[in-house]
């Protein structure tokens, strides 16, 4: 099992819609599910500028997460959420 880490801080919010739309079926797709996806967060140690959003995706491999980023139907909404935004994204590997 792998994890999604996501953090992002929108820039222009122009992109969000369509971003929203289409991604979490692409996710789907690759077997991912969206665990949390929330502005609702608060750091408990450290500091650093926080994120607007936090998002958790749940993957059943580390492939399964790589074919994503790399999807073809994905590739246009990466750019979108990249170009408006100061975003991060690492995955991590879970126990089973």
């Amino acid at each position: 099992m792998y994890y999604s880490v996501l953090e992002v801080t929108p820039t222009d919010e122009a992109w969000i819609p369509h971003y929203v739309q289409f991604a979490a079926e692409i996710v789907s797709r690759h077997g991912g599910k969206y665990l949390a996806n929330s502005a609702n967060h608060q750091t408990l140690e450290g500091e650093r500028e926080e994120p607007a959003i936090r998002a958790i995706i749940q993957w059943p491999s580390k492939q399964s997460a790589l074919d994503f980023m790399s999807d073809q139907d994905y590739l246009p909404l990466l750019k979108l959420r990249t170009d408006g935004s100061i975003s991060s994204h690492v995955i991590v590997e879970g126990k089973e």
